[in-house]
């Protein structure tokens, strides 16, 4: 039974590992730390937007057997308007992802770096982290192989230890179970919470994925008749990621100090009150975290180059390669010299605040196309649902990009 289980799930997986990057740990750990129980609704309603975004885009990429992108260069029939989009698209997502891309790494040299101390080497005035080089290492040589089931595995091996790892450190803290169904049920934002709210979903219901996901499912289904399978495995992986969200929220929140500002702080500020044992498991998850987003953002970035350019190519392709190589390289070198393009990553989440509503807008309306998807087109239920999602995320992109104006 369970090798079954093992055999039917996969890239739903692979979205949940690209969600639960560094930045995710990072807002999770704010989040309890600052507002303990009370924002664990915000990670309930992002993962079932989650879920109904990434069905959709599951169901498209089996059905069609296309990409998100590419489906958005052949079906929108205006010139400009397909040029703008494919345009932005690009802007947002491939040279966003290669910022982002340090982010994951250093998040996992965090992770390490929490249990073995800073490996770094100084010339000078320059100095390099050599544990970035490691990592990207590792990323490099699990996409070069461009084998998809050899990535598949090792990822949903890697979320498995995310997993076990933030899950455990949230059992160690004894968090009183009350509290927390009160957190997930009860619609409550305590005074200074909305943008942490926002970060929470906006964290969480991720426009990449939407690409990666229709990609890569193509990838390991053919027929209409795997459409279910596809859905058990969506609903599976993100709720497994939802849940180590969740844990890392609930895991903070049995911090009394608020001098916590990243997951390293918060696995030194849980060693006094539970042991090195919390300590240790929160290194690891992180670690794997960092890793997990450091091999999907780049592969996310290739996808969409390749559907919004028109490459017929696989993944052992040069022209692929050389944009998961790009990314990376760039990811490897900010992050081991400490750069931090700061006003470069405010332009990317200025893109990608009004990507996501976008995007989503684009699904909804490729979904209802039965000249697609026929019998698989949305239903009305789903279409509700979507819309719903829509809004939102038009609420949440212009929050976004005033909160990276300071307008809000």
């Amino acid at each position: 039974m369970i090798k079954k289980l093992f055999k039917n799930i996969g890239p739903g997986t692979l979205v949940a590992a690209a969600f639960i990057g560094p930045g995710t740990v990072t807002v999770c750990t704010l989040a309890g730390v600052n507002f303990g129980f009370h924002l664990l609704w915000a990670m309930l309603v992002s993962i079932i937007a989650t879920i109904v975004l990434q069905e959709m885009a599951a169901r498209l990429g089996i059905i069609t057997q296309k990409g998100l992108s590419e489906l958005i260069r052949d079906e929108v029939k205006n010139r400009i308007i397909k040029q703008l989009l494919i345009v932005l698209i690009l802007i947002a997502i491939v040279i966003g992802n290669s910022l982002y891309e340090a982010g994951n790494i250093s998040g996992g040299v965090l992770g390490l770096e929490t249990v073995t101390g800073k490996l770094q080497y100084s010339l000078g005035s320059l100095s390099m982290n050599f544990t970035s080089i490691f990592i990207g290492i590792i990323a490099f040589l699990l996409l070069y192989l461009g084998n998809y089931k050899i990535l598949e595995k090792v990822l949903v091996g890697l979320v498995l230890v995310m997993s076990l790892s933030f899950v455990t450190t949230a059992v160690i803290t004894k968090p009183n179970l009350i509290a927390i169904s009160k957190g997930l049920f009860i619609f409550k934002s305590p005074e200074g919470s909305l943008l942490t709210v926002i970060a929470l979903i906006g964290t969480t219901v991720v426009p990449y994925n939407l690409f990666l996901h229709a990609s890569l499912v193509k990838e390991k289904w053919k027929t209409a008749a795997d459409v279910s399978l596809a859905k058990k495995d969506t609903i599976i992986s993100i709720v497994l990621g939802g849940l180590v969200s969740m844990a890392i929220i609930i895991s903070a929140a049995g911090i009394t100090s608020t001098e916590i500002n990243s997951v390293t702080d918060l696995a030194l500020g849980l060693a006094p009150l539970y042991g090195n044992l919390a300590k240790y498991f929160l290194a690891l998850g992180l670690f794997a975290a960092g890793i997990t987003s450091a091999i999907t953002a780049p592969l996310a970035a290739a996808y969409v180059a390749k559907g919004c350019l028109g490459w017929k190519v696989s993944m052992q392709s040069w022209k692929f390669r050389s944009v998961w190589i790009f990314i990376l390289i760039l990811g490897i070198l900010f992050s081991s010299l400490g750069v931090k393009p700061i006003e470069i990553i405010k332009v990317a989440q200025v893109a990608n605040g009004l990507l996501l509503p976008l995007i989503a807008g684009i699904l909804l309306w490729i979904m209802n196309n039965e000249s697609i998807l026929g019998e698989f087109k949305n239903s009305k239920w789903q279409n509700f649902l979507g819309l719903c999602i829509v809004a939102f995320t038009i609420f949440l992109g212009l929050k976004s990009i005033l909160k990276v104006f300071h307008v809000f």
